[in-house]
Formats: C-alpha cells, sequence, structure tokens
C-alpha cells in the first residue's frame, strides 16, 4: 500500500483511540474495497469506546450523528467518523431503529450489518476479522446477507436495493436465498424515502454492470414501490447493446426517461424528487435528442444550446443508437458561429436608440434578436457599420 492511502493516513486516529485503552478498527465498505483492490476514497472506523469517551480523547470534534453513535474527529485538518459498536432494537418503521444500543463488542457490532461483504474489520496492519464469511463471499462474487435476510430487510428495506446496487458495482451475483427475501419483501420499499432510494439509484446507474442492477431489481419485483421507473426485461436487453461508459449518472437517467413519453418526462422525475438543476439537465439532454433524431446539429442549435450541451446530448444519441459521437464536427459548428452569445455584438442599446431616434422599449429585444439571427444566418456582418445601415432599414420596415 502506497503512502498517500486512507488507511496509512487515518492509522494514528486509530492507534490513539487504541493507547486510550479501547478497540478500533477500519469496518465496512473500506475493508471490502481495500480486499477487492478497488479505490478507497474514505475509510469507516468502529469502536468500543463511546461517543463521551472519544470526545475525551480528541480536541477537536463535531456531533454529527452523537444520538446514533457517531462522532467526527478533525485531525491534522481532515474529519475522521467515529462509530461506537452498537446493537438495535426494533425497526418498527422498517428505515430505522427504534434505538441503538452501546455495545462493547466487536462481533455483535459486524452481526447488525447489511451484507458479509462489508461486515469486515482490519486493523491498523492490515488484519481482517471476518466472522461472516465476508472473504468467502468475495472471492466468489457473491451477495448475502448477514444471517436472516428476511431479518436484515426488514430492519431496513433499503437494504434490498443497495443488494441490486452493489451487484451493478461489483458484477457480483446475489445469493438465491437473498433474493428470494428481496421479491418477498419488496413492497417494503414503499416505506423508504424517495430520496434514499434516488441516492441507492444513481449509484446503481453508474455501476460497471448497471444493466445487471436493473434486471435484479426486475426480477426481484422493486418496480411498483420505486416513483415512475419505466425499465423491463426486454429494455434491459436494449441497454446491454449500448456503450454507455462515457455517459454521466443524469445522463443515464435521460437514456431511462427515453422510455417514457416525452411529456411524462417531467412528472417522473419530480417524484425521483431530483432537483431542480438535474431536472433541467435530463429534460435538456431529451428535447435535444429528439431534436437530433430529426436532423443533424444545425448552427443555430450549437449557438442556442451550446457547445458541451450539445456534445453531451450527442453522446446521449450516439450510446441509444450504436453510434460514434460526432463530438469533432459539433466543435467545428461551434468555431465556425460568427457570435457566441448576444454579448458579442458591436452594439449596444445607445447605439439602438440613436440610430432609430426612438425611446427605449421592448422593440431594442426584439431587434437585438433580429440582428442576432442576421448575423448567425451570414446575412450580416457583426461589424457598426453594416449593423447600422441595417438597422436603419429595419427601422423604416
Amino acid at each position: 500500500m502506497s503512502h498517500s492511502d486512507p488507511f496509512k493516513e487515518a492509522a494514528p486516529v486509530l492507534e490513539k483511540i487504541q493507547r486510550g485503552g479501547y478497540e478500533a478498527y477500519f469496518v465496512g465498505g473500506c475493508v471490502r474495497d481495500y480486499l477487492l483492490k478497488r479505490p478507497v476514497a474514505d475509510v469507516d472506523i468502529a469502536t468500543s469506546a463511546t461517543p463521551q469517551e472519544i470526545k475525551a480523547l480528541f480536541k477537536n470534534t463535531v456531533d454529527v450523528g452523537i444520538e446514533h453513535g457517531t462522532v467526527m474527529i478533525i485531525e491534522h485538518g481532515k474529519g475522521y467518523e467515529i462509530t461506537t459498536y452498537r446493537s438495535e432494537t426494533l425497526y418498527s418503521d422498517f428505515r430505522r431503529p427504534d434505538g441503538v444500543q452501546f455495545v462493547r463488542s466487536l462481533k455483535e457490532d459486524l452481526k447488525r450489518r447489511d451484507f458479509t461483504i462489508n461486515a469486515m474489520a482490519m486493523t491498523v496492519d492490515y488484519e481482517v476479522t471476518d466472522l461472516y464469511g465476508g472473504r468467502h463471499d468475495l472471492e466468489n462474487g457473491l451477495i448475502r446477507t448477514v444471517g436472516a435476510s428476511e431479518e436484515r430487510f426488514s430492519e431496513d428495506a433499503l437494504r434490498m436495493l443497495r443488494g441490486a446496487r452493489f451487484a451493478s458495482q461489483l458484477s457480483f451475483v446475489i445469493e438465491e436465498k437473498t433474493l428470494g427475501s428481496m421479491n418477498e419483501l419488496s413492497p417494503l420499499l414503499q416505506h423508504i424515502a424517495v430520496e434514499r432510494k434516488r441516492m441507492e439509484m444513481d449509484k446503481l446507474l453508474m455501476g460497471k454492470n448497471w444493466t445487471t442492477g436493473l434486471e435484479y431489481m426486475v426480477k426481484a419485483q422493486f418496480l411498483p414501490y420505486l416513483p415512475h421507473f419505466p425499465v423491463t426485461e426486454e429494455e434491459i436487453n436494449d441497454f446491454r447493446q449500448m456503450a454507455v461508459q462515457h455517459l454521466s449518472a443524469n445522463q443515464r437517467w435521460a437514456l431511462i426517461m427515453l422510455k417514457l413519453e416525452q411529456s411524462e418526462c417531467e412528472s417522473a422525475l419530480k417524484n425521483w424528487r431530483l432537483s431542480k438543476k438535474r431536472m433541467n439537465y435530463i429534460k435538456d439532454m431529451i428535447e435535444l435528442y429528439y431534436q437530433r433524431m430529426n436532423h443533424y446539429w444545425s448552427f443555430m442549435e450549437v449557438y442556442a444550446w451550446g457547445k458541451e450541451r450539445v456534445i453531451q446530448a450527442d453522446r446521449l444519441y450516439a450510446a441509444v443508437n450504436q453510434l460514434q459521437s460526432d463530438e469533432q464536427n459539433i466543435g467545428k459548428l461551434w468555431e465556425a458561429l460568427p457570435i457566441y452569445s448576444q454579448k458579442d455584438l458591436v452594439v449596444n442599446g445607445k447605439d439602438l436608440i440613436a440610430w432609430s431616434d426612438r425611446t427605449a422599449g421592448p422593440w431594442m429585444g426584439s431587434l437585438f434578436s433580429d440582428i442576432e439571427k442576421a448575423i448567425l444566418e451570414g446575412r450580416l456582418d457583426n461589424s457598426k457599420s453594416e449593423i447600422k445601415k441595417w438597422v436603419k432599414e429595419w427601422h423604416q420596415k
């Protein structure tokens, strides 16, 4: 492991907790990804120390989720979330525990986790504690719950969608019993906040094997309990033929929404509680996709939407239709534009008023638009003398 590795950076934090007389381990997804030789961005730390004991050990702390046992400590300008070992009571709403109980046992803490591949702990010396067969399942590409799957999914129904997401990201198979429980308990997904579902869906859509993730969603009958998501096994087979590796999450949302009537897309996106900015981008992608279906990109479209937005829509169009994206030609169209926005016009409002002998008013916006269009269509040069002559003719009409 390199010295820039996050485990090395966080090791002094664990060692300080251990010097205080407590246990501390790296846990969860960071251990899984380390064993899979995947990039590890952040580390999760679990400890036998209570939140108050952690706060006594470190000077700079933030209570980010202290009721659930999590404290953030700031060391050398970096934040680390430290969570106390815990067991959980009933999940009466299928989303969150009615209460948590701090425990001193690592085994008890790992027992409450979702899947075996996420239920391992590791020391600063990279020694792994694996009590539930996580390494075996990693080696065999298997997604299996810790203990009885019906219990794990009844505790937090989102875990079912997480299972499909891990299948997408890791190209793993969901174990038969686990998949059977997903199918049986899928109605519990209706209790989960849309925002939590959407976060999982974003990750699933960006997975290397995203079509497998979608296939598990269909097999486990998740779709009736999710906001409008127009995917069938036939459409998933279509997706498999598409080279989507260059598409962002928002472009992939647009790809899914193309299966709906265009008039239905906005309502479906609203049901997923996407931000207004994301919704507008996805709607732009869909609008531009249909424009490209009707004809090749024009000067006016590249000007109106901007080079980057048109290139992104062209990538979507190319992926769906199994073509090469035509970014080079779009770039040439952009470079050939005489202006890139109205701000590039060599005239201003004062010029228009002086040349037309009129007072300021709505007519000016209309005239600016006409000048802009005439320049883009090559009927007028963007020079003050030419525009002055053109304005005087326009005024006489």
